[in-house]
């Protein structure tokens, strides 16, 4: 549009070898996959078919939403701060907890939105941060 600018305060991408994080999950175990992902979003995989391949997209979402709040996994940020929503037929949302809402707020940002996709190989999520409205 002419004489507006759209601002986006962050996006945020990444990509999961499935096989390398079906590796390291069989070597974590239940203690990794507690680390890593909220009792919904293990609960959600767990109930259906390619459990892996799903966790390894809600891994690369975490990882993406991170990058789209500009952090990282600095600041005292956990991997069940950032939780996956959606499955079964209902598209895939972000909830943030704790420090990553609050570094959300602080930015400005009222709602991060995740596209997810994998195969037997790779898992990947792309992240996009929604401004507050002006």
């Amino acid at each position: 549009m002419a004489g507006s600018e759209a601002f986006v305060p962050g996006v945020g991408t990444d990509l999961v070898s499935v096989p390398r994080f079906a590796a390291a999950l069989e070597r974590g175990g239940d203690v990794l996959r507690a680390r890593l992902f909220t009792a919904a979003e293990r609960t959600t995989c767990e109930s259906g078919p390619r459990t892996t391949e799903r966790l390894a997209a809600r891994f690369a979402a975490k990882e993406a939403a991170l990058k789209a709040l500009g952090t990282g996994w600095s600041g005292g940020l956990g991997f069940t701060d950032v939780e996956v929503t959606g499955g079964g037929g209902a598209p895939p949302r972000l909830l943030l907890h704790g420090p990553a809402a609050a570094r959300a707020r602080a930015a400005g940002i009222v709602e991060l939105r995740v596209s997810l996709t994998h195969t037997e190989e790779f898992a990947q999520a792309v992240v996009v941060a929604v401004p507050l409205p002006d």
